[in-house]
């Protein structure tokens, strides 16, 4: 196992935004499940890239112009390698996850279902591995179905019953999450998938919140669609990821149309260039691409088995802190959790209580977390979240502890 100091001893001092103080108290950032901080040297790629590289990809024979396609396509090669794409033509670069599913809604499962079919997901899902497919639904007629969470705190879902539902339904198509950024549960996504390949079920996995904190290898995992973003591992914002396999890539019509995903144009017609680019109509984030690189060469530095690892072992330790404090309801299983941890104190507003660990320098989320209809399965309108990453410490957990117990001594709660 790994020391739980271990990885933020070494990696701290790597993140300049985290040796700061909030109203007077140093910064203990737990909102790691809405987006992580970003190391130094992926903020000074993004900065020396603009300073030597900028130009537009693709579209000029000039020095920089040239250079910064190959950074930009190096990056498509390095997200290939970080999954173990069987090539980097799989690789699409979208917005983040949310742009990567709906790609998948609109040009795969849009054009492909049929009335009376089925689309496949679970009841923990966030809202953008949801309203995608209740769209989709929408458009074609197809049923959209449920693998219901189990458990009064959402310990997970019973996955035994996977296998019945591909054999007693026209499954065509199946969604779901590796790790619940509400639960902190992860889920058996190899498993999942090869049930599903057995009765020829496509399958997509949202890993928005395992990317950056565990091994992948979708050849393994044998998905079909697997998406992340780029600013939950390290990276910037409005940079993402949709890996798909390149026969299943190369039948789907384009999302969007404009400038760059075209072989020829015509006044009547238009022709597409092969997957990826005809999925990446327009400029793209070039500065984005280049720096989620960089942010994945510094995660595979440090060992992504480390950095599970060390996540899940703060995400354990923490929930079994948050035990001692009475009236606490938490979220999610008690084993085998990612370091995810919702929880309900006492009376307490989720906002209430985030505002209130605000003003001692902790940041927490508050709210439903985007999974709006799980919320309301487990009787809540909202819930407080702590989320780690390898940097977070121990001490921190002391001072998140410490924190809720003055919130309910304030509250009454």
């Amino acid at each position: 196992m790994v020391n739980r100091a271990f990885l933020s001893d070494r990696t701290r001092q790597d993140f300049p935004i985290l040796h700061q103080s909030v109203n007077g108290h140093p910064l203990v950032y737990l909102d790691n499940a809405a987006s992580t901080q970003r190391p130094g040297c992926v903020i000074e790629e993004i900065s020396r890239y603009y300073r030597e590289d900028h130009a537009n990809v693709h579209r000029g024979l000039h020095a920089l112009s040239t250079r910064a396609t190959q950074l930009y396509e190096a990056a498509r090669t390095r997200v290939a390698r970080f999954l173990n794409a069987a090539q980097p033509a799989s690789i699409v670069f979208t917005r983040g996850t949310t742009e990567s599913i709906n790609l998948v809604a609109a040009s795969w499962v849009t054009a492909r279902l049929r009335p009376g079919e089925v689309i496949l997901t679970t009841e923990m899902e966030h809202h953008a591995n949801l309203i995608p497919w209740q769209i989709a639904a929408q458009r074609t007629g197809a049923q959209l179905k449920f693998l219901p969470v189990t458990g009064e705190d959402g310990a997970g879902v019973d996955w035994d019953r996977l296998e019945r539902l591909l054999d007693e339904l026209p499954v065509r198509f199946l969604a779901f999450t590796h790790i619940s950024n509400s639960l902190g549960c992860v889920n058996p996504i190899a498993r999942i998938c090869q049930a599903a390949k057995k009765v020829g079920v496509i399958t997509l996995v949202d890993a928005a919140q395992s990317a950056g904190h565990s091994p992948l290898d979708v050849q393994a995992i044998d998905c079909d669609f697997l998406a992340f973003s780029g600013h939950k591992c390290c990276g910037p914002t409005g940079i993402g990821v949709l890996y798909g396999k390149s026969h299943l890539l190369e039948q789907m019509e384009p999302y969007q149309v404009g400038g760059e995903m075209i072989s020829s144009v015509t006044y009547e017609r238009a022709e597409w260039k092969p997957a990826p680019h005809r999925f990446e109509a327009g400029t793209p984030h070039i500065a984005g691409a280049i720096g989620l690189a960089k942010a994945l060469d510094y995660l595979d530095r440090l060992g992504r088995p480390a950095i599970e690892s060390n996540d899940h072992l703060l995400g354990r330790l923490a929930y079994e802190r948050l035990r001692e404090l009475p009236g606490i309801r938490i979220l999610g299983p008690r084993q085998d959790r990612a370091g995810i941890v919702s929880f309900q104190l006492g009376r307490i507003h989720a906002h209430d209580l985030v505002a209130y660990a605000d003003q001692f320098g902790v940041a927490l989320r508050g709210g439903h977390h985007c999974t709006q209809p799980l919320m309301r399965k487990l009787g809540l309108s909202a819930s407080a979240r702590a989320s780690f990453y390898f940097y977070n410490t121990t001490e921190e957990i002391d001072r998140l502890l410490n924190t809720l117990r003055s919130a309910a001594d304030y509250f009454g709660a």
